[in-house]
């Protein structure tokens, strides 16, 4: 195709008597690449007015003369021809190529979609070939066992289950036997760890509250001039007073809950250093009064203590008086702390209800400081607790840790057991302070017997008594009488030997008020 072009080409430039061709009757119409797959070429076709030319024979001329700039562009078109027909060419191969590999990719991916699906044929045959052998294989073994695959079924469990039965059973005889031979150890093993928990640091006070002073002029201040300011300390609470050469001050009582108030009203005389009758009647009144705020403070302090919380509020206050309660000697908080960190430990370990434990432990001695209802304590805490809607569960548990009733749950018996185990200990009760309790506490009783008689106090264990009386209901003489007849009567009652010796106080107070505006005027008449 080239050669064709380069000769149509030259045959321009020839000089055989042709007419000589001007620069201008020279003109290329056409140089394009046909983009065909099958027809790239470079196509030269001279214009009209030279095709003309050509047909149309000139005279003979003189040999034509070249234009070197022309042959120069001729050359360099011709070269821009031999670049394009070559780009033509690779381009040309390149999408062969492509085509040829686009070809033999969807011959791959034909043959491998015909391959899958045959192998899918062949797998479906086969699991149906599977299936069908299964089913005759079923058939050929029911003719054989007669039985169907539900009896089948039942018949294999009922073998499994017997074999396991035994075997099975046999283990629970040899674990019963383990047991049995080690259960001495291990519950002495569970106990002493649980007794363990029950270590408390709570100091109970029997008879004798102990205060230090900050200095020694204190003690000359609650003594008072001639010993009125603790006469009249001793008067108002109830309490003994005992100093020595020490800064100590002890404050003696069989009653817990007075020696509190008197301890709590010397502290308060002491931060604020007036000490004298009127001041101590006042903080005594205050303190009395206060009470209900010292039960809910050391309620707190013993829930907080054995983990319990979000208890109501007035059920908290009857916490409060285990500190001022004993039982055979024992301090009621200090109990109640040991048995319930006994009972939960012993809980932990048997994967009891904890906290039905805990709470049941807590409550169990709830019914003791009740005393203005009759009945046993575990009915008055099992009324109190029904009251203020606690559980079943621990109401049962509190009902029942007296053995009053068969055990309902293992709660149950878990309080039992840290009751009996925290009062059963050695050193933990003794019966000599309970009968020193119901002793003082008859003593008073019967001095309260006698009509106008306001409050009472026993001191020196016994042999001490202290009663007032209210000055309207008996003047002086009556007083004298009635301190024989407290004797006398003491005297036919007691159940103990000793002298004891009756104090009678009748005290009549009497005040005025006088307005200070008078005070004034009158002083303002004097100096005129």
């Amino acid at each position: 195709m080239f050669n064709s072009f380069l000769s149509k080409f030259k045959s321009l430039f020839s000089g055989d008597g042709q007419t000589l061709l001007s620069p201008s009757s020279l003109v290329i119409d056409t140089l394009s690449v046909d983009n065909d797959a099958d027809h790239n070429r470079v196509v030269f076709s001279p214009s009209k007015s030279t095709r003309a030319t050509k047909a149309v024979k000139a005279p003979t001329t003189p040999a034509p003369v070249i234009n070197p700039q022309m042959e120069a562009q001729a050359k360099a078109m011709l070269d821009n021809a031999r670049r394009l027909e070559l780009e033509a060419k690779n381009k040309e191969a390149e999408v062969f190529q492509r085509l040829k590999s686009l070809d033999e990719k969807e011959k791959y991916l034909i043959q491998k979609e015909r391959s899958i699906d045959l192998q899918q044929t062949e797998t479906k045959k086969k699991a149906d070939q599977i299936d069908e052998l299964y089913r005759k294989q079923l058939e050929k073994l029911e003719n054989i066992s007669g039985l169907d695959i539900e009896k089948a079924k039942q018949l294999l469990m009922s073998s499994v289950e017997k074999k396991m039965s035994n075997w099975l059973a046999k283990k629970i005889d040899e674990t019963k036997d383990d047991l049995i031979s080690r259960q001495e150890e291990l519950a002495k093993e569970i106990l002493s760890d649980a007794l363990t928990h029950g270590v408390t640091d709570y100091v109970a006070e029997y008879t004798v509250s102990t205060i230090t002073l900050p200095d020694e002029k204190i003690k000359g201040k609650i003594i008072g001039r001639e010993g009125r300011n603790i006469r009249a300390f001793e008067k108002a609470t109830g309490v003994e007073i005992e100093l020595d050469e020490t800064n100590d001050i002890r404050i003696s009582s069989f009653d817990s809950t007075r020696r509190e108030i008197a301890r709590l009203t010397l502290e308060k005389l002491i931060k604020d250093g007036r000490i004298q009758p009127v001041k101590i009647e006042q903080l005594v009144a205050q303190t009395r009064a206060d009470m209900d705020k010292i039960l809910l403070n050391e309620g707190k302090r013993i829930c907080q203590e054995v983990g319990v919380y979000n208890i109501p509020v007035d059920l908290i206050k009857e916490i409060g008086k285990y500190k001022f309660r004993f039982s055979y000697g024992q301090n009621l908080a200090k109990h109640t702390v040991e048995a319930v960190k006994i009972a939960v430990a012993l809980a932990f370990e048997l994967k009891a209800d904890v906290n039905t434990v805990r709470l049941g432990t807590l409550f169990h001695d709830i019914g003791k400081v009740i005393n203005d209802q009759e009945g046993t304590h575990v009915d008055l805490g099992v009324d109190l607790l029904r009251r203020y809607k606690i559980s079943e569960a621990v109401i049962n548990a509190v009902a029942e840790h007296h053995e009053d009733k068969p055990f309902s749950s293992v709660e149950s018996i878990l309080v039992y057991l840290g009751d009996a185990a925290s009062g059963a200990r050695p050193g933990a009760r003794y019966e000599v302070h309970e009968e020193y309790l119901k002793r003082m506490q008859n003593i008073e009783e019967v001095a309260k017997s006698f009509p106008g008689v306001t409050s009472v106090a026993a001191y020196q264990a016994g042999r001490e008594v202290m009663v007032i009386v209210e000055p309207s209901a008996v003047n002086d003489d009556e007083a004298t009488v009635l301190s024989q007849n407290i004797a006398d009567k003491l005297e036919e009652e007691a159940k103990w030997a000793g002298q004891i010796k009756v104090t009678v106080i009748r005290e009549l107070r009497t005040s005025s008020v006088i307005v200070g505006s008078k005070i004034n005027k009158s002083a303002v008449k004097n100096e005129g």
